[in-house]
């Protein structure tokens, strides 16, 4: 586990590495960078994680399971947002179900914690939670990526999904999502593409999720503009920062 930089959470925790391109959202995904600069140092955990394509590091998608990080949560009192897996997927189609089953049973146990679990595959995430038939833990939201109109369908696979919290991270926003239904979905990020080969984010794409938002109830959270220098390109939008978390939910959700 370790502390973050990332705006809408405080550590993230890795007991899974490795991942697979799927949609185009995946193209840039920094992950992969990180992925094999930690394999260069040395950390035994990234090797084989993912290869040289055309001038840039891609994923090979090998999966590494890392059973002696999971009880890492179990050592941190301080109360912490936690980013699960940033550098994979819980719900890649490699990670068991007895490992997802392993990972939700640290996070019963860690109450004073909130894990945020973002997944490009919400289709699995809510099959396989309804095959363990876990508890709904208020201190676990639910998340999955849209970066455009072609993977809206996630919404709907996420809004099936039993959870307290329910979110999206709009980043890299790479097209419109004017249609997104929000309903349901109680907190919003929108970031653009940052990186050496990010693609541009056009402010219009933002305010239609803004308005989603507000139509909906949704919480929303404005990460970055993104770009090749993304703290130069900054935050700020419409003159302000917009950092709306979910409100706290103590219990279940309707669906």
């Amino acid at each position: 586990m370790a502390d973050t930089t990332i705006e809408w959470t405080d550590a993230t925790w890795n007991p899974v590495a490795g991942c697979a391109i799927i949609t185009p959202g995946c193209t840039n995904c920094y992950a992969m960078r990180m992925a094999a600069r930690l394999e260069a140092m040395g950390l035994d955990k990234y090797t084989g994680l993912t290869r040289k394509s055309g001038g840039r590091y891609v994923w090979t998608g090998k999966i590494t399971l890392d059973e002696a990080s999971l009880a890492a949560p179990l050592k941190w009192r301080k109360p912490r947002k936690i980013f699960v897996n940033s550098m994979s997927d819980l719900f890649h189609p490699d990670v068991p179900v007895e490992f997802i089953a392993k990972v939700w049973a640290v996070m019963a146990q860690t109450p004073q914690h909130t894990y945020q679990i973002l997944t490009k595959r919400p289709d699995r995430m809510r099959a396989v939670l309804d095959d363990l038939d876990v508890t709904i833990l208020p201190n676990v939201w639910l998340g999955t990526s849209v970066e455009d109109a072609a993977v809206l369908s996630r919404l709907d696979d996420l809004r099936s999904t039993r959870a307290i919290v329910r979110f999206i991270s709009f980043e890299p926003l790479i097209g419109s999502v004017a249609g997104a239904d929000l309903t349901d979905i109680h907190w919003a990020i929108v970031g653009g593409e940052s990186g050496p080969r990010a693609r541009p984010m056009e402010e219009r794409w933002v305010d239609e999720i803004r308005v989603r938002c507000q139509l909906a109830g949704t919480a929303f959270f404005f990460k970055q503009w993104g770009g090749r220098n993304k703290k130069a390109a900054g935050r700020t939008y419409l003159g302000r920062t917009w950092d709306e978390l979910p409100a706290l939910r103590t219990c279940p959700a309707s669906r």
